[in-house]
C-alpha cells in the first residue's frame, strides 16, 4: 500500500483526500475485503465471499449480477421467461436493430469469414482498409489522425499508459471510468484526484504540480459521465489545462455518436473540440459494435500505434469490423432524425418520472438516472425485483457512484423505444412507489 501510495504528487495536507481516494480504489482493486493468510492456497478464497459482488458469486446469482439474457439487443429482451422492456443496454440510436448494418455485415463475413487479417498491425496484420478507416474517423472528429483499438477499454488502457512516464502526473476526475482508473495504474506517472466536475478542485491540483514540476500533466475526464449522465465542464477545464501547461485526455464513450447535431461528441456540444488533446471515442455504445478510437496530432497518434501496449501486441481488429464500422459511422454522420428521437424519448421518460414525485437528475444527456432513497442495498434489490416483475428490466448502482442511502437507476432511452413501453415503464414506477411506500421527498436535491 505504502508504493502504492507514492505515486500520489505531493504530501501535503491539500493532497490529503487523495489518499483517501486511492486507499478506496486500491481496496476495490484488491477486490474486497478477504484477508489472505500467509500459508493459504492461492485457490481457498474461492471458497469465500470476498471479491468483486462477492456475496452474489457465493449463492451462484444469476439475478442481480451476470443476468441470463436475449443476446438479440432491442427495447426488449427476455429474462427468466418474461419479455422486459429494456433499458440498460447503451444502443442509443437504434443501430442494433439496422437492418441495412446487419445485412451489410453478413456480407462481409461472406468475404473475409472471421479470421482476416491475421497477426497485429505490427507484423501482418495492416491493411489499406484500416488506415482509411483511422483517417475517416479522424476527419469526423477534427484531429489530424486516429488509431483504432480491438476494445474501448483496451484503448483507453493503452493510450493513457503510453502517454505518461514516471516523471507525469495524472490529474483525474473522481467519478471517471474504471477503464481510466485502470490506465491510470498502468501507466508509469504519479496521480491526484480532483472533486467531481470541481473547477476549483481541479486548480488547486494544477497549482500544487507545478510548484516544482518536473514532467507533463495529463487531465483525464469522461465527457459524459455513464452513469450519472453529466457533462464534464469542458470549457473551463481547456481553460485550467492552457493555464497550466497540462494536455487533456476525455473518455467520450457516452457523447461519441450522441452529443451535438452531428454526433461528433461532448467537446463538440460545447464548441471545443480544437482545444482537446487527445480524443476518445467507443464504438460500444452509440455504434452498437466492439472497439474504440483514440484521435488526437498526428505525431501524438503516432506515438501511441508505437507504443500501446494493447495495441502493438494485439491482433489486428477483425476486417469485419473495420468494413461495417466504417459504414456505421455513415450512419452516424447523418444520424439527425436518430439523435432527435432519441432526445424526445428521453424526454418523455424524464417527464413521466418527475411527475410521480422521483427524482431525476436534470442532465443534457439522454441518461437517465433516477436517484432514490434506500438505508440499504435490500430496498434497491427489492425495487429491481419489483420492477422486472412487472416487464421492466434496469439495474442499480449504489455508493461510491452515488451518496450513502441512495440507489441510482441509470436507464438508458433510445431512438428505438415506443411511446408505448416509455408509457408502461413510467406506471410500472407509480406502482412500485405505491406498493413500497417510497419516500421520493426525502431525497436532498444536492446529489443531483
Amino acid at each position: 500500500m505504502i508504493s502504492f501510495l507514492r505515486r500520489l504528487e505531493g504530501g501535503d495536507e491539500e493532497n490529503e483526500r487523495d489518499y483517501l481516494f486511492a486507499e478506496q480504489v486500491f481496496s476495490f482493486c484488491q477486490r474486497g475485503n478477504f484477508k489472505r493468510e500467509r500459508d493459504m492456497d492461492l485457490f481457498e478464497k474461492c471458497d469465500s465471499d470476498g471479491g468483486y459482488f462477492g456475496p452474489f458469486r457465493a449463492q451462484d446469482d444469476f439475478f442481480f449480477s451476470r443476468p441470463i439474457l436475449d443476446p438479440i439487443p432491442g427495447t426488449t429482451t427476455i429474462f427468466e421467461g418474461k419479455k422486459c422492456i429494456q433499458w440498460s443496454i447503451n444502443n442509443y440510436l437504434g443501430l442494433a436493430e439496422n437492418e441495412e448494418i446487419k445485412a451489410f455485415a453478413v456480407k462481409m463475413v461472406e468475404k473475409y469469414g472471421l479470421s482476416a487479417p491475421m497477426g497485429s498491425r505490427m507484423m501482418t496484420g495492416n491493411t489499406k482498409y484500416h488506415r482509411e478507416f483511422e483517417q475517416s474517423l479522424a476527419d469526423y472528429l477534427e484531429k489530424e489522425a486516429a488509431v483504432v483499438f480491438n476494445y474501448g477499454y483496451l484503448g483507453v488502457l493503452g493510450t493513457m499508459s503510453s502517454l505518461v512516464e514516471k516523471n507525469d502526473t495524472i490529474v483525474i476526475d473522481k467519478l471517471s471510468h474504471a477503464s481510466m482508473v485502470d490506465g491510470m495504474f498502468l501507466s508509469q506517472g504519479k496521480f491526484r484526484a480532483y472533486k467531481h466536475n470541481d473547477m476549483d478542485s481541479l486548480e488547486s491540483h494544477l497549482k500544487r504540480i507545478n510548484r516544482d514540476r518536473k514532467g507533463g500533466i495529463l487531465i483525464v475526464t469522461e465527457g459524459v459521465f455513464g452513469m450519472r449522465g453529466d457533462l464534464a465542464d469542458l470549457p473551463n477545464i481547456c481553460d485550467l489545462k492552457e493555464k497550466y501547461d497540462a494536455r487533456l485526455f476525455i473518455d467520450d464513450a457516452h457523447g461519441f455518436g450522441v452529443m451535438h447535431e452531428t454526433g461528433k461528441g461532448t467537446a463538440a456540444y460545447f464548441g471545443v473540440q480544437d482545444r482537446i488533446d487527445v480524443y476518445f471515442g467507443t464504438f460500444a455504445k452509440a455504434f452498437a459494435a466492439i472497439g474504440g478510437v483514440s484521435a488526437a496530432d498526428k505525431k501524438v497518434i503516432d506515438w501511441i500505434k508505437y507504443n500501446a501496449r494493447t495495441q502493438v501486441f494485439a491482433k489486428s481488429m477483425p476486417m469485419v469490423y473495420v468494413e461495417v464500422l466504417k459504414r456505421t459511422l455513415e450512419v452516424i454522420k447523418n444520424g439527425a432524425d436518430r439523435r432527435e428521437k432519441m432526445y424526445e424519448n428521453a424526454n418523455m421518460l424524464k417527464s413521466g418520472l418527475l411527475n410521480l414525485g422521483y427524482n431525476v437528475g436534470r442532465v443534457p444527456s439522454p441518461i437517465t438516472a433516477v436517484y432514490v432513497p434506500a438505508g440499504d442495498l435490500n430496498i434497491g434489490m427489492l425495487i429491481i425485483k419489483k420492477l422486472r416483475e412487472q416487464g421492466i428490466f434496469i439495474t442499480g448502482v449504489m455508493y461510491p457512484v452515488v451518496p450513502k442511502g441512495i440507489i441510482l437507476f441509470r436507464m438508458i432511452p433510445t431512438a428505438s423505444h415506443s411511446k408505448e413501453e416509455i408509457q408502461k415503464t413510467i406506471e410500472a414506477f407509480k406502482s412500485v412507489r405505491d406498493e413500497l411506500n417510497l419516500r421520493l421527498d426525502t431525497l436532498q436535491a444536492a446529489v443531483l
